[in-house]
């Protein structure tokens, strides 16, 4: 079977027996005297749902992971931009006690 290469690794690398769509789309079945061999057929598709079955679980989870570091990120940037408020209320109110007590110098 040849290579088949995504962003220059061979799609799939992570398990070596994992099927590829090049392989799933290009497998074929040898014919016996009453068409292809009904055995071979079931294992492949056996095959085939497993890995999809995995697929879609991991798909499931990184859509909880993702969603729960969204949510933590939204949560910090909350936090964050209210910190910097205050630091900015309490810099303008510096500012203001300092310009009230240059003006009442200057008199």
């Amino acid at each position: 079977m040849a290579t088949v290469y995504r962003g220059g690794r061979p799609l799939g690398n992570d398990d070596p027996n994992r099927l590829t769509p090049y392989e799933i789309r290009t497998r074929s079945f040898p014919t016996r005297l009453r068409g292809l061999d009904a055995e071979q057929v079931r294992a492949f598709q056996r095959r085939v749902a497993e890995e999809l079955t995995d697929l879609y679980s991991a798909v499931r989870l990184l859509g909880a992971e993702n969603d729960r570091l969204r949510q933590r990120l939204r949560d910090w940037q909350s936090a964050h931009a209210q910190h910097c408020g205050r630091d900015r209320a309490a810099r303008d109110e510096e500012r203001r006690r300092l310009d009230r007590w240059r003006n009442q110098r200057s008199w």
